[in-house]
This record gives C-alpha cells, structure tokens and sequence, in this order.
C-alpha cells in the first residue's frame, strides 16, 4: 500500500497548471498562474492536510475494488 499515488491535477484548456501529489505531500504549479496558486495554497496546513487525507479516504479504500 506503500506505493498508492493520490494526484489532484488541474487543467485549462488541456494544459495543467497545478498539481497535487501525494508522494510530493504539496501542489506543484506548472504555469506562472499554477505557481501563484501554488505558493498560496502550500502556505494554509489545513488545505496540505486535506490533501493528505484524501489518499487515506479515497485510494485506500478502494484499492480493493479494482
């Protein structure tokens, strides 16, 4: 279960421009707007724990399923 990836991309017009990974734990931002967004949303714990939560909350719980 070690190697279970949450990922959360976010996309405009086929282009992504931030990224959450869980084995990363923080957004990655791919665009000059993504970077901004990235630094803002790295800076609040609550939304970096939330993010951490989901991987528990949703892949782990389904990984049976598959």
């Amino acid at each position: 279960l070690k190697d279970i990836q949450y990922i959360d991309s976010y996309c405009y017009n086929k282009l992504e421009y931030i990224r959450f990974d869980s084995n990363v734990g923080r957004y990655v931002g791919y665009t000059t707007f993504g970077v901004k967004n990235a630094e803002t949303w790295n800076s609040n714990p609550s939304e970096i724990a939330s993010e951490r939560a989901q991987r528990e909350a949703y892949c782990l719980n389904n990984v049976g399923i598959d």
